[in-house]
């Protein structure tokens, strides 16, 4: 997809909001078409920013009045000196839909962000009529790998990896934009999809001030299997219908690994789409079907749990 427009004009209409104090960005667009239905809330991935959704946006607000949120510690949202975990973001959304929403939205999500989708879900479900999860990380697989007698020695090691010190040390180059594109190589099955539009979201919040401070406050949060609730807990106990992304060729998170198809087999109501030459975030890899499965997804589920809280609260 290719536009004349900077990516800051293809991301609707930017406001900051400031929550427990610390200044966070969001943005939105009012679906195109008239009618009641069902609110959006897109959450980014590790890394990422709304900046990530420029290619989703405009096709989801067609007809859907769309939002997303920069989480706190990304993109143009404060970098906080905070507690970083699941929990925290989870209730940066729920706040954020009771002051701007108050209907039942359909989350969608990326990467950590459909896993905050998930928690979401499962911690507010007055908020939630539906979750869209674009690759659906889950930390607990890394531990249940490793023998017992081993754990405690990759802890210790990890430990002293993910020390504060040294992981702002390596900020420096971490955030250089060659960096960046190394780690989006990784990300990404199509190397035509590294833009240097892509790298300028990706580099740009890691220049912001306390950008060192968050991100290894984050790393080390993401990377403790008990940074989030484990899938296999969580996923059995959702009502809501969901929808799972997945690029065949996601190194990030391989299908072999992670498999995917498992997650059906934790409950019904989820169903599986695998995309052909897509990695890690196939919304930006291959938006056009990405918004066509998740706009017809919302379609043939009608979303009646959703639709019908809404039509109570209008009458």
């Amino acid at each position: 997809m290719t536009t004349s427009l900077h990516w800051r004009h293809r991301v609707g209409n930017q406001r900051d909001w400031v929550w427990r104090g610390w200044q966070t960005r969001y943005t939105y667009l009012r679906a195109a078409k008239p009618g009641s239905t069902t609110p959006l809330i897109l959450l980014h991935g590790f890394g990422a920013s709304i900046g990530h959704w420029r290619n989703n946006l405009d096709a989801l607000a067609e007809h859907h009045t769309v939002y997303a949120l920069d989480m706190l510690g990304f993109g143009a949202s404060e970098k906080a000196c905070a507690s970083y975990k699941t929990d925290l973001w989870v209730e940066q959304v729920y706040d954020f839909w009771q002051t701007f929403i108050q209907t039942p939205v359909v989350l969608v999500g990326n990467s950590i962000g459909s896993l905050i989708c998930m928690a979401a879900a499962a911690a507010h479900p007055d908020m939630v009529a539906g979750v869209v999860m674009i690759s659906l990380p889950d930390l607990s697989m890394e531990e249940e790998a490793l023998p017992k007698p081993l754990r405690p020695f990759v802890a210790s090691v990890k430990r002293l990896i993910l020390s504060p010190l040294l992981l702002r040390a390596l900020f420096p180059l971490v955030r250089r934009p060659k960096f960046v594109r190394t780690w989006a190589s990784i990300a990404y099955a199509q190397p035509t999809a590294i833009t240097d539009e892509l790298i300028d979201i990706l580099a740009g919040p890691p220049q912001d001030r306390g950008s060192a401070q968050a991100f290894a406050a984050i790393f080390r949060a993401v990377t403790d299997a008990r940074y989030s609730p484990h899938i296999r807990t969580v996923l059995p106990t959702l009502t809501v219908p969901m929808l799972l992304l997945w690029g065949q060729q996601d190194r990030m998170i391989p299908k072999q690994f992670a498999r995917p198809s498992q997650y059906g087999e934790y409950n019904p109501n989820l169903k599986l789409i695998e995309l052909e030459n897509a990695g890690h975030c196939p919304h930006d890899e291959c938006p056009e079907q990405v918004n066509e499965a998740i706009l017809d997804w919302l379609v043939s589920w009608k979303l009646k749990r959703g639709e019908e809280r809404i039509a109570k609260v209008e009458e």
